[in-house]
């Protein structure tokens, strides 16, 4: 027998595409060539002619063609005989004939046989053939090689991986990339960048892999998997540059992989849409994300009918994510009843999520028992969802040990809230430190609970550093105003946003800035808004610049609200006014109202007036 010589390796996996109806002229013209070799003897012709009928389907005529070709020695006739047999269901005789081929260095057919062994449980077997055919450079082989590796978990599956990948594998670039991935999870960040040379910097996809993060990496092989039309890598790359904030990008690639039919790409689309604006489009591929299984679409369709009022359809679609799997989905239904008021149904509901693990449906379900005055069955709930991670439900277990009077467990808790975020809790935090003269850590508190957003925390922060800076005098005529301090800039913030407080401190700096006009925009809001305090400054203001009639009535409405300065004021009002016995009403009020000095002015007041009404 001839040495057998690599002449044409056509057929290496047994999947075929079939023959188009139409034949190519060019094709059948160049067939009738090789069989007319082949029939005057030519190996060449006999092999290639055998891998054309082999992937036409045509059997019988190939089998024939291909045995007289490897009888004369050639190898890839070998490894495409025993494709053919193994389509016939002759696997021993199949991996005879690869063996064969294999031996002669046929790194496809080495690939079939490394194959067939791993099918069979024989994997030194497998691994010693798979290793032949992808030192060979085979890129099957490398990627079959790099896939028993990885299922043992051998460090070696990486290298063929790699190997596979850069020969054009789009399931390697893809698997390569996921590896990428979990290695820089498990590393965390930083811990996998690569010190940046001194001088320019190359631009990232021209720089030698060794000279890039991880997740650099990961991302070219995700773009490489998904340009070669793999629709997972496709997805996984939209969601990075989502992330990145390269949303344009972001969407064509959930396109790309969405028209190929993957579900969560057409989810991750919708998402896109809705949060660009268009609600429409969002809906069109959600539905098709739904139908196709995606229970996150699903959910999010529910809740596109229930912010619609469809509560019927919402509630379908929702019944439909949880027959996907979506526990998320009984979370939503117990919502949608919660807000229909049907409890008993909510609490179903929230039980099934929270039994799943459903950390914020064992929260909400608690929520929904204490509403309903079980607090002892509310708290075990809060403490499996606060447990498992829910912000909410730490908040939450704080304020029932604070109800309990506890209040170093509901600290406790306040803190484990704040810690990961929660703008109350961080307020509550901050309240407890100042009471207990911790005035520092009080200050980290409030600061993030007021950067966060709250009127409360900004107000008490405004205190704490109120407290701190020494009083500074009025501006003299003609002197430029002072820059605002960082007090008042937070009492500015809290005032902003309507708290009464904050806008009387404000009206107050701006007073003693002389800043008049400020100082009663603030009052008047203070005091439109029920504020008594606010209401008795700016009758203040208004008495000195003249306008006592005014002022009368703003104090008046702070005394009824209970403030006795204000009942004091109008006492005297009325008494220069000559208007004794309303003096002396109003002088009883400020007794009853106080604080005692106040009491006891008034009380001096309303017993001269009293002598000289009985005069």
């Amino acid at each position: 027998m001839d040495v057998m010589g690599d002449k044409a390796t056509l057929l290496e996996t047994g999947r075929f595409v079939p023959s188009s109806d139409r034949e190519d002229p060019g094709a059948v013209a160049e067939e009738m060539r090789h069989r007319a070799a082949a029939e005057a003897g030519d190996v060449d012709a006999m092999s290639v002619l055998g891998s054309l009928l082999l992937r036409r389907g045509d059997l019988d005529g190939a089998e024939s063609l291909l045995r007289a070709a490897t009888a004369a020695g050639d190898r890839a006739a070998a490894n495409n005989l025993g494709v053919l047999l193994h389509q016939r269901g002759y696997v021993e005789e199949a991996a005879g004939w690869w063996r064969i081929a294999a031996v002669a260095g046929s790194a496809a057919a080495a690939h079939a046989l490394g194959r067939h062994h791993r099918e069979r449980g024989d994997e030194p077997a497998a691994e010693y053939w798979l290793r032949q055919s992808a030192e060979q450079g085979h890129t099957l082989g490398a990627y079959a090689l790099a896939d028993l590796l990885e299922h043992r978990g051998d460090a070696g599956a990486e290298r063929w991986m790699r190997a596979a990948a850069e020969r054009g594998h789009r399931e390697a670039a893809y698997r390569l990339a996921r590896a990428l991935d979990r290695r820089a999870e498990q590393e965390g960040p930083g811990d996998s960048e690569t010190r940046a040379p001194r001088g320019a910097r190359p631009a990232r996809d021209a720089r030698p892999e060794g000279d890039r993060s991880l997740v650099e990496q990961a991302e070219q092989w995700y773009r490489q998997a998904a340009a070669r039309g793999h629709r997972r890598a496709a997805l996984h790359l939209g969601a990075i540059l989502e992330k990145r904030g390269e949303l344009k990008e972001a969407g064509r690639w959930y396109l790309t992989s969405a028209k190929d039919g993957e579900a969560k790409a057409a989810c991750a689309l919708g998402f896109l849409l809705r949060d660009a604006g268009d609600e429409t489009n969002a809906a069109v591929w959600w539905l098709k994300a739904a139908q196709d299984g995606d229970g996150n679409a699903a959910n999010a369709l529910g809740a596109l009918h229930a912010e619609r009022g469809e509560t019927q359809t919402a509630e379908r679609w929702y019944r439909a994510a949880l027959d996907a799997g979506d526990v998320n989905g009984a979370y939503n239904l117990g919502l949608l009843c919660a807000e229909q008021k049907r409890t008993a149904q909510a609490d179903q509901w929230y039980r099934r999520a929270a039994y799943a693990g459903h950390r914020e449906a064992a929260n909400a379900l608690a929520v929904l028992l204490l509403q309903g005055g079980d607090a002892a069955g509310a708290e075990p709930w809060f403490s499996k969802a606060a447990e498992a991670g829910s912000v909410d439900a730490a908040f939450n277990l704080g304020i029932l040990y604070a109800s309990r009077g506890d209040d170093a467990e509901a600290l406790r808790w306040y803190e484990r809230a704040a810690a990961a975020g929660h703008t109350e809790a961080a307020l509550q935090v901050g309240t407890a430190r100042l009471r207990e003269g911790d005035e520092q850590e009080a200050e980290r508190h409030l600061r993030c609970a007021a950067g966060a957003g709250s009127a409360e925390a900004a107000y008490r922060l405004g205190t704490v550093l109120d407290a701190r800076r020494p009083a500074a005098a009025a501006p003299a005529l003609g002197e430029p105003v002072a820059r605002k301090s960082e007090c008042e800039e937070w009492y500015e913030r809290a005032a902003q946003q309507g708290h009464r407080r904050a806008q009387v401190r404000v009206g107050m700096l701006a007073a003693g800035r002389g800043d008049v006009v400020e100082a009663a925009r603030w009052y008047r809001l203070a005091a439109e808004a029920g504020s008594r305090n606010g209401a008795f400054n700016l009758g203040l203001l208004l008495a000195r610049e003249g306008s006592e009639p005014e002022a009368a009535l703003w104090w008046t409405r702070a005394a009824d609200a209970g403030h006795g300065r204000a009942a004091l004021r109008l006492a005297l009002l009325y008494a220069r006014r000559g208007q004794l016995a309303e003096g002396q009403r109003w002088a009883a009020r400020a007794v009853d109202l106080g604080p005692a000095e106040v009491a006891e002015r008034a009380a001096r007041l309303g017993e001269a007036l009293r002598q000289e009404l009985t005069a």
